[in-house]
């Protein structure tokens, strides 16, 4: 695939010349010493880090033979055990050139041989303006949905490596010209540390937070306890948004994992598990809305993000027909439908999506729709997205173009334009 064509970004087609495109949501390949560089040196074999490591056993059962020779690999590790987090490679499929890599085999590229804008500020900024994207929202990689991955040290050097990302991710905001937005990691295992580094996040000028699905599977509080009001009061009361990424929880992962039949190849295996982890969200969706979350909290604004939308319209249709059919009792406290409450209180986006866009825009209204690339993970809308966002708009007003490629994400994000 050709590399990135200036004269072909967003802003080169008429319709959104005089918009400032903000693109909700890509990603941060973080860089390989992001910890070990800002900790203390006590704490530098406890944070996550790459090194050279045997390559696990669930992995080699699975026929991975490793990167470096057939039994060793470098990845993420966390601890002074050297816990497997993740693979060294940075899930980005741009590489240094701008040519973009379709198939799995993007797995081979490392932080040298990718797009810098994957992890460098000033490099994404000419990546964004080469693409006619005004701003971007930038969710991590290696720290996960909250820092989900990080579970296997104890809560002190987990809280710790929280502060040091929110930290870079102000760092990088402020880098970028604020023009990149990153979504503060919340330490999820702590309610009363989370609460405080909302208000934390905020004081750096971060606009939203990103956090697991589902604390409750490692025995704490799920999001619709009240243990997690202090939470969704400073996030009300702040105007930060909470935001939900596919793939953020053991749940979600395990939705990837378990999407394709044995014996497929690693293609469909991402593929499968791609198509499907989409909807993971639906349980996020449908359990804030009936444990009454928005409802005690009117103001709190929730994000489904990654996840598209052409689904999200029957979901909510059978999110109100089951509140009446099958928990009329249980439900009775809901003053509105399930459908309003989206409406009303979340937000979603899409990229790859054409045909399914209107229709959803006809259902869910344009007030809670915007729109994404996935810059640079597989699937991205990568070297140009021009021609989709195109067709997916065409049946729009120019009034709702607007609304869905900059005022939705600029009002909940609070991005000048």
């Amino acid at each position: 695939m050709p590399p990135l064509d200036p004269k072909a970004g967003f802003t080169s087609e008429p319709r959104f010349a005089n918009l400032k495109v903000i693109d909700v949501d890509t990603h941060f390949c973080e860089p390989h010493d992001l910890w070990t560089s800002r900790v203390p040196a006590a704490y530098r074999n406890q944070v996550p880090r790459v090194e050279r490591i045997r390559v696990p056993d669930h992995m080699r059962h699975a026929g991975f033979t490793g990167t470096l020779g057939s039994d060793e690999m470098e990845a993420w590790i966390i601890g002074e055990q050297k816990e497997f987090l993740v693979t060294s490679s940075p899930i980005c499929v741009i590489e240094r050139d701008g040519h973009k890599r379709l198939s799995a085999d993007f797995s081979s590229l490392q932080q040298d041989t990718v797009d810098p804008g994957a992890y460098d500020a000033n490099a994404r900024v000419k990546v964004m303006d080469a693409m006619g994207v005004h701003a971007q929202i930038m969710y991590p990689n290696v720290a996960g949905g909250g820092g989900n991955f990080f579970k296997k040290v104890d809560d002190k050097v987990k809280t710790l490596c929280m502060h040091v990302f929110n930290d870079a991710m102000a760092e990088f905001q402020s880098d970028s010209g604020d023009r990149v937005f990153p979504m503060a990691a919340l330490p999820w295992w702590d309610v009363e540390a989370s609460a405080k580094e909302v208000a934390r996040a905020h004081g750096m000028g971060l606009r939203g937070v990103v956090t697991t699905a589902d604390p409750h599977t490692l025995g704490l509080p799920h999001l619709g306890d009240p243990a997690w009001h202090p939470v969704w009061e400073v996030c009300e009361d702040l105007d930060m948004s909470v935001n939900f990424h596919i793939g953020s929880s053991e749940l979600g992962i395990q939705v990837y994992t378990a999407a394709s039949w044995p014996g497929v190849g690693p293609e469909v295996a991402m593929s499968l598990g791609s198509a499907s982890l989409y909807q993971d969200n639906a349980r996020v969706i449908g359990n804030l809305i009936y444990r009454g979350v928005p409802e005690r909290f009117p103001r709190i604004k929730f994000v489904s993000v990654e996840s598209g939308l052409g689904w999200i319209p029957f979901y909510l249709q059978a999110l109100d027909h089951q509140a009446v059919e099958t928990a009329p009792n249980e439900l009775a406290n809901l003053t509105m439908k399930p459908s309003d409450y989206f409406r009303r209180n979340f937000f979603c986006s899409f990229w790859f999506e054409t045909d399914l866009v209107k229709p959803a825009i006809d259902f869910l209204g344009d007030r809670c729709v915007m729109f994404e690339t996935d810059y640079p993970h597989p699937t991205c809308l990568y070297p140009n997205g021009r021609e989709t966002l195109k067709k997916a708009l065409a049946d729009v007003s120019d009034e709702t173009t607007r609304r869905i490629v900059q005022d939705n994400a600029a009002q909940l994000y609070r991005i000048p334009v």
